[in-house]
């Protein structure tokens, strides 16, 4: 299980990292679907950051780091 999620979790960064490259990429850019675009990519981000750390507290969990929770 342990090995399961330590995969999710570099290809949860992996997504973000991609999903920040193509924000900053749309900064770049100047037509009128920009904004929108931002926008999107933005909630994108929130979205990416918070599976991210959700499969980082359900890997700690799995490893041991709060005793408490493993029973």
């Amino acid at each position: 299980m342990a090995t399961l999620l330590s995969y999710g979790l570099f290809i949860g960064i992996a997504a973000l990292v991609v999903v920040l490259i193509l924000g900053l990429v749309n900064l770049l850019k100047t037509d009128e679907g920009q904004p929108s675009r931002s926008n999107k990519l933005m909630r994108a981000r929130v979205i990416a950051q918070f599976a991210v750390i959700l499969v980082l507290i359900l890997l700690a969990i799995v490893m041991g780091a709060f005793p408490g929770f493993r029973g």
